[in-house]
């Protein structure tokens, strides 16, 4: 009798106790480089669960910068940073111990735009005229100067008025320059104003590793494995589901107009700027850090298969 009171009481304990433990999670903080539409998919994953589901408790940070969030990272004060691949590639080269571990932007979310009468023939329309751009160094700036130069375009017969990055819209709309350079919201912002889109870098250069996930190089397994895992799914949601993806970036941009974001998300899943799923091509690094090392702020490809760890890639698709 003593020992079936003594079972009893056991199971009760595991059935009071399973709950709690059910719900203890892996505290994971990860630095983005700024609060932007482009890192929809990590909001998605956040706030729609996928993370909780994976069993993690995420909290997001926003460091000002790429090099910032990329800091954190390597300090150990957080566990992943969102930003440019660029930057890791830098500190990678110089002997830091960081690496990329899955894909969240893979387009490169830059757009032209120009007043509705401009007359577009193509690049060589840029020479003599004014473009409003952001303050290098930035890639939207970056990539317009790096059109003129394979077009054959003397940069010096454009001029541009750089400003912050995100500022691009008022002085286009303000009409102090007929054309602009910027990523989103500022596109459809300045759509909604009755400006056009002339080219579309992501439907210019395909695949390219514009924003991706940075880690340690001795990176927690565990955790590195469930948060790809989460952002795996927060991405295949955007591709399926563009109606619950427009309803995350309202919430998180509540103080945008919400038509602009709804424009803004559907141009950007339309141009494939958000990635399809973590994995990252070596093609798709290799474009994007080749914009760098033609700039003159990379010195050359890093070794890709030390570069990209696709361990936690592999076990996010079922690889």
């Amino acid at each position: 009798m003593k020992k079936l009171l003594a079972i009893l009481a056991t199971t009760a304990l595991v059935s009071l106790t399973a709950p709690a433990l059910a719900q203890e999670k892996t505290d994971v903080t990860i630095s983005q480089a700024f609060q932007s539409l482009l890192y929809l998919p990590l909001y998605v994953a956040i706030d729609d669960g996928m993370f909780d589901d994976a069993g993690l408790n995420v909290t997001k940070e926003s460091a000002g910068s790429g090099p910032t969030a990329l800091n954190s990272v390597i300090s150990g004060s957080a566990d992943f940073s969102l930003h440019g691949p660029e930057w890791t590639a830098i500190a990678f080269e110089k002997g830091a111990p960081v690496k990329t571990i899955a894909n969240v932007v893979n387009g490169a979310a830059v757009w032209i735009l120009a007043d509705e009468d401009f007359d577009y023939k193509g690049p060589e329309s840029f020479s003599g005229q004014t473009v409003v751009a952001g303050m290098m160094p930035t890639t939207s700036t970056s990539l317009f100067l790096k059109l003129l130069s394979e077009k054959g375009v003397d940069k010096d017969s454009v001029k541009t008025i750089q400003v912050q990055i995100g500022a691009e819209p008022a002085p286009f709309i303000g009409g102090q320059a007929p054309l602009a350079v910027m990523y989103e919201p500022g596109v459809d912002q300045a759509v909604a104003e009755g400006k056009k889109v002339i080219l579309s870098f992501p439907k210019e250069y395909g695949p390219y590793a514009f924003s991706t996930i940075m880690a340690r190089s001795d990176v927690d397994e565990d955790k590195a494995t469930k948060f790809v895992a989460g952002l795996q799914k927060a991405l295949e949601t955007i591709q399926k589901d563009p109606a619950e993806a427009v309803k995350v970036a309202q919430k998180e941009f509540p103080n945008l107009d919400p038509k602009v974001v709804e424009a803004a998300v559907k141009r950007m899943i339309d141009d494939g700027v958000y990635a399809p799923s973590v994995d990252i091509t070596k093609e798709a690094m290799e474009t994007s850090l080749g914009v760098q090392i033609a700039l003159g702020n990379l010195g050359s490809q890093p070794d890709f298969s030390k570069f990209v760890d696709k361990t936690f890639i592999d076990k996010a698709m079922g690889e």
